[in-house]
């Protein structure tokens, strides 16, 4: 009791010490007691699905309750006082041996990561390969390790813990750790590292509590921060708090969000850490559901060199176009200009010069927001950036008899309003074919297509009952009734959702896609509806397997190399899975009209996320984050969940 008495002391002290100014530190105060305590509630979550602008709770009891030591054994708020811990210990020891591991480590990666300038659109690994520690790095060997060979156990704290090779994991969840499926999670303190190193940050959310998140930074750490727009929809820049500057982007008449969930951290030391993300910057994206982060550490370059202008669809490429998109580029000037000019990042194009992204082997996946003509436009965005990269690295199914069978599975926490046009056309981009094709065929056939081979998750109203929550805690997971009970609303595609790691609800945004084995010319013909869709573009006769092909104007060969434009891997793809922002909507995806030759893309929303393939059924299985195969909705007995039918909803 005397420890914990102390050290709630301690942080009381850092916290008023941490603030010159005795107004702001009692705002600071009531801020960060109301987050603690956990004020951002289910029912008080705001929509992702439309324009609505985040909520952002700032009631506070007294400081009392802040220093109490009863409150200091709820787990999360734990990890509060293991902060004050290792800033406490750091003043205790020379400031010059604090980096020296990671130093050391750094320069050990130096060593061995080639100065060649590799594309990365080559066949990759699983992001779930074994992290390596501030101590040693991985040998080749365990670089080219099959997904299905189990990581090396790392006996070093997650927090000091560098991730050469990339990390997804789910984030860790007050109500279900440990996890069923023993899989290992990230808490949002490991996924920044220890704060006293961090030299600058640039963050963004859709639904942000700056008092919340502030916290987990030091206050002198310059940080940048992404969020949604006003009403007005106009882009701006705000000083929010010291050394923080709030950014918006451009939304058109207001419309859409800025739903993109990414961190770029810079580190003492010269490393950068890249973080793709499903969560909000809120307490409760945390702690209450269950999110996934991305994660991998960039070495800095020796030297700074020079970037080909003319490859654009590389990692950091696509990167430095995001942050131009969401308006960094403005917020960093303000930065440079007046209290911080020495910045590790000097303009965004610095981003592809001063470190080296060889080792990153996934594809990033934009959604812009806007209107965009013409391919060289139209393939930087939404679901047809997607199908550049499946055909980037290789994944593409084919054409013809020789095609590839793919079944698509979509998880999401918001339902958008689906049509067979769109489900179709997202489905040709999820084969890696160009929807040029696609987009000459008449408009009147495409709307009469059946609905292709997709699962779309979303948890039924028993699931939701049976979480540990409940029904208050449903307040982030979005379909309505007028969607559910549309004549032409395709519920015979539905399927539940449940986690892998226990009785909670997810907030994560996946999609798991395989290639499927085509079946015999005389084998007997399937009984699902959704085969149907393949042989409708090819006229009658036709066997109910064949996939969907708007014609075969294009002559493809179809051999390995004009497939996929790599080198042959002694294992090939199974499938892919995607990770980001993306819910499964026509908002975060996009539309497309206009011709072959001039196509044009709308999108509502941006979004981020990354792709990257699947090599056999145990990767399969570690990456979903839900337990498969899904359940399908037994109709007349499952409803999706509808927060509007709910009674706690409605009386809140």
């Amino acid at each position: 009791m005397d420890d914990d008495d102390e050290l709630a002391r301690a942080i009381t002290l850092s916290l008023m010490d941490s603030n010159r100014d005795d107004q702001f530190q009692q705002d600071l105060q009531r801020a960060v007691e109301d987050s603690r305590l956990g004020s951002s509630t289910p029912g008080q979550s705001s929509t992702e699905s439309g324009s609505s602008q985040p909520k952002v709770n700032v009631r506070a009891p007294s400081l009392e309750a802040q220093t109490d030591p009863t409150v200091l054994q709820n787990p999360f708020l734990i990890e509060r006082a293991q902060l004050e811990r290792e800033r406490l210990a750091r003043l205790k020891r020379p400031r010059s041996g604090e980096n020296q591991d990671e130093l050391n480590s750094l320069r050990h990666r130096r060593q061995n990561i080639s100065t060649s300038r590799t594309r990365t659109d080559g066949q990759i690994h699983t992001p779930f390969t074994s992290a390596s520690s501030s101590k040693a790095s991985n040998s080749l060997n365990n670089q080219k390790a099959t997904a299905a060979a189990k990581p090396a156990v790392n006996t070093h704290p997650v927090v000091d813990q560098l991730f050469w090779d990339g990390e997804l994991r789910p984030t860790a969840n007050l109500h279900s750790m440990p996890r069923q499926d023993d899989k290992p999670a990230f808490r949002l303190t490991e996924v920044l590292g220890h704060k006293s190193q961090i030299t600058f940050a640039i963050i963004s959310s859709y639904s942000t509590s700056v008092s919340w998140i502030y916290e987990f930074f030091d206050p002198c750490t310059p940080v940048i921060m992404v969020a949604q727009p006003d009403s007005s929809g106009q882009a701006c820049i705000k000083n929010i708090l010291p050394n923080w500057v709030m950014t918006v982007p451009f939304l058109r008449n207001g419309h859409g969000c800025q739903h993109m969930k990414f961190m770029l951290i810079f580190y003492e030391t010269g490393r950068l850490r890249v973080v793709i993300s499903t969560a909000n910057l809120i307490d409760y994206d945390w702690r209450d559901i269950e999110n996934a982060v991305w994660l991998q550490d960039i070495p800095p370059r020796l030297q700074p060199g020079s970037h080909d202008p003319k490859i654009t669809d590389d990692f950091p490429s696509i990167m430095q176009h995001v942050l131009h998109a969401v308006n960094v580029r403005d917020a960093l000037t303000n930065m440079l200009t007046h209290e911080h000019p020495n910045l590790p990042l000097q303009s965004i194009g610095d981003l592809c010069s001063k470190w080296d992204w060889s080792k990153v082997k996934v594809k990033l996946i934009p959604s812009i927001a806007g209107k965009h003509e013409g391919w060289p436009r139209v393939v930087q965005s939404g679901h047809p950036r997607l199908m550049k990269a499946l055909r980037d690295l290789g994944l593409r199914t084919g054409k013809g008899k020789a095609a590839k069978a793919l079944a698509i599975e979509c998880q999401g926490s918001s339902i958008g309003t689906y049509s067979t046009q769109w489900l179709n056309e997202f489905y040709y981009s999820a084969r890696g074919e160009s929807a040029e094709d696609w987009l000459d065929e008449p408009k009147t056939r495409r709307t009469k297509l059946p609905w292709p081979p997709v699962k779309i998750l979303f948890p039924s109203l028993r699931t939701v009952k049976g979480t540990v929550l409940g029904e208050p805690g449903g307040g982030t997971m979005f379909c309505r009734a007028n969607q559910w009970e549309g004549t032409k609303f395709p519920r015979e595609l539905f399927y539940d959702s449940n986690s892998g790691g226990g009785k909670v609800l997810m907030h994560t945004k996946m999609i798991i896609a395989t290639f499927r084995p085509r079946p015999m010319p005389f084998s007997a013909p399937s009984s699902s509806k959704e085969s149907s869709a393949a042989a409708s573009l090819k006229g009658k006769g036709k066997s109910n397997a064949e996939p969907i092909t708007i014609s075969d104007s294009e002559t493809e060969s179809e051999s390995e190399d004009d497939r996929g434009g790599v080198d042959a891997s002694p294992k090939e793809p199974i499938g892919w899975a995607y990770v980001g922002s993306h819910n499964f909507t026509p908002s975060a995806w996009g539309t497309l009209s206009g011709s072959g030759f001039n196509p044009v893309l709308n999108n509502v929303n941006y979004e981020l996320g990354i792709l990257f393939p699947l090599y056999n059924e145990k990767e399969v299985e570690r990456v979903s984050c839900f337990r498969r195969p899904p359940r399908k909705y037994v109709l007349g007995e499952d409803r999706p969940w509808i927060q509007e039918e709910s009674l706690v909803f409605m009386r809140a």
